[in-house]
């Protein structure tokens, strides 16, 4: 497994911005797809975004396509979410995963799991 650790959550208007970075431990970093995924209260966790670790092909949840960008450094173990446009309806605990399998929608493909980190958007 890969410890992870979210940072860069908080609070922001409709339409604003907010970059959220994932830091890796793990000298197999570089093997892992990394994925984001939210959970909002009272809903289960959703996928929002993953990036595969041997050509970069990214994956998005289609309600974020367009204003959201997943990245990874190799060189730093981390992984980033670029949030724009934000929507109220994108306030949830954001939680960054790692896997050294396929790239699945289903969390419980996934395991490694941060902690998770609080974005909260306000209309």
């Amino acid at each position: 497994q890969v410890q992870l650790v979210e940072s860069g959550g908080g609070s922001v208007q409709a339409g604003g911005s907010l970059r959220l970075s994932c830091a890796a431990s793990g000298r197999t970093f570089t093997r892992y797809a990394m994925g984001w995924f939210r959970q909002a209260p009272g809903k289960e966790r959703e996928f929002v975004a993953a990036i595969r670790w041997s050509d970069g092909i990214k994956y998005y949840l289609n309600t974020v396509k367009g204003r959201f960008t997943i990245s990874r450094d190799n060189a730093k173990n981390s992984a980033y979410l670029q949030m724009n446009s934000l929507k109220p309806e994108d306030t949830a605990v954001y939680y960054c995963a790692a896997s050294p399998y396929h790239i699945t929608e289903n969390p419980g493909d996934w395991d490694s799991w941060g902690q998770g980190t609080q974005v909260t958007v306000s209309s």
